[in-house]
């Protein structure tokens, strides 16, 4: 009987590398937080920014020998390892993310909620399948899909919501226990559980096609997800955070958590959608127990202070800007980022006036649906994985899901300005705050509305 050899560990020069790359990655980035952080913008839009800028568009092009050095595609096992840290930070932002989702207010708005994720969903999608028709031939990967299979991978590219973005800019602005803010996260979680949906029936029609069959199975998985998410997953979380909330310490709370995290990320990839979806659901279930909040602060500030601007920092390192040199593809990369605005903005405006409410929240409704991140970047890396995409078409893509991030943090700015605070609001703020560990003292507390507005301008 002969023992399989013990796996060899990373070798040291690979090592250095990583960890240099992951170095350079995390200080570049919070240096460019805090940057945009200066100009009036949320870290998020800095730590966006920083892979394009390590990456092939900006150092990879004026010093390639350092780029490859610092940060090689291969072997391919090196950006790997980057790749997995990215990985593991998303799932844990999403699903920090999920544990701020108010619930109540989904049950009050679940309508609302679902009605400005089908504008917002439909509009875009169509705009976006008819671009991909008439888009140039040169723009279509190297695979053997069909034009109309290009054509739907645009659509669902134009159509998604970034759900880790959307909450990175929301906890920036201090705008994640407002209202819009809950119910912007509540309409991108329909649109990414229908966008997973779409992605799934599309990535089959570029591998074996599509049949009634596999979109049959795909929703059957989707719904029989969420309803065993929400009943016997809503009780075991429930007693599994509550019991490990018992000990005085952290520590139990939040690995329990992250247990739960990483479990239903995997059991969402293991039926063919996004582990982010998982993890965000989980994250919802993990918000009942409010026992176990406020220990899941250390939790989040690791998350939102580290792990996060790592993963936004890896987003833009596979996009390569001087593909958009030639005058055709510069066009179509026009196009295809004026129609995904146009087409999402539009269509959540129109979702939001259609549920009565006032012009002011459905601008930011439409600014937050609008921001695409890195759900974008997800449905991008599988259109080049697949073949349907090329180099071009995917920074294309990605170019959209920077500038719509940058676009969203202003434009929530002009318009919760003018949306009134509710004393709902006031009591989730309140909430959040002994969650992060940032409870005033008794005295300090802020007991009305303009309280709450004097502390949040300082």
């Amino acid at each position: 009987m002969h023992l399989a050899a013990p796996v060899a560990p990373i070798a040291p020069h690979p090592l250095l590398l990583f960890l240099l790359g992951m170095l350079v990655l995390l200080t570049t980035a919070k240096l460019l937080g805090r940057l945009g952080e200066r100009f009036g913008l949320p870290s998020v839009v800095g730590e966006l920014v920083t892979g394009m800028l390590l990456g092939p568009s900006l150092l990879g092009h004026l010093a390639p020998a350092v780029s490859n050095w610092l940060l090689p595609t291969q072997p391919a096992e090196q950006i790997h390892l980057l790749d997995a840290v990215g990985q593991l930070a998303v799932l844990l932002l999403v699903g920090v993310t999920g544990t701020h989702l108010d619930t109540r207010i989904l049950r009050r708005q679940g309508r609302t909620a679902a009605t400005v994720s089908l504008f917002g969903l439909l509009l875009p999608l169509g705009l976006g399948i008819a671009l991909g028709f008439v888009l140039p031939g040169s723009l279509l990967g190297s695979g053997n899909s069909s034009r109309w299979v290009f054509a739907l991978f645009i659509g669902v590219a134009m159509c998604v919501t970034a759900i880790p973005v959307i909450a990175k800019t929301l906890t920036d602005m201090r705008l994640l226990h407002r209202n819009i803010g809950q119910l912007t996260l509540a309409a991108g979680m329909v649109d990414d559980a229908v966008g997973w949906l779409l992605l799934s029936v599309v990535s089959a029609a570029a591998t074996v096609g599509v049949t009634a069959g596999i979109v049959s199975l795909s929703v059957g998985y989707l719904i029989g997800f969420v309803a065993l998410a929400g009943t016997v997953g809503r009780v075991a979380v429930r007693k599994l955070m509550d019991l490990a909330a018992r000990r005085p310490e952290p520590g139990p709370a939040v690995g329990m958590a992250v247990i739960i995290l990483l479990a239903f990320g995997a059991a969402t990839q293991s039926l063919g959608m996004e582990p982010v979806f998982g993890a965000f659901v989980g994250g919802i279930l993990i918000a009942q127990s409010r026992s176990a909040q406020p220990k899941l602060a250390p939790l989040r500030t690791v998350v939102l202070s580290v792990l996060a601007p790592l993963f936004l920092a890896t987003a833009g390192l596979r996009m390569d800007l001087t593909a958009l040199w030639h005058p055709t593809t510069a066009w179509a990369a026009l196009a295809l980022l004026a129609l995904a605005i146009v087409g999402k903005f539009v269509g959540a405006y129109t979702g939001a006036r259609v549920s009565k409410l006032s012009r002011w929240e459905g601008l930011a409704l439409g600014a937050g649906m609008n921001s695409r991140g890195v759900i974008e970047v997800i449905v991008a890396l599988t259109g080049l994985r697949l073949g349907v995409l090329n180099t071009a078409t995917y920074t294309m893509v990605v170019l959209v899901a920077i500038v719509t991030s940058v676009m969203a943090p202003p434009l929530l700015r002009l318009s919760m300005r003018r949306v009134a605070r509710t004393e709902d609001e006031r009591l989730r703020l309140l909430d959040h705050e002994d969650w992060l560990g940032h409870r005033l003292s008794t005295e300090d507390t802020p007991r009305s509305t303009p309280d709450i507005v004097r502390r949040e301008a300082a």
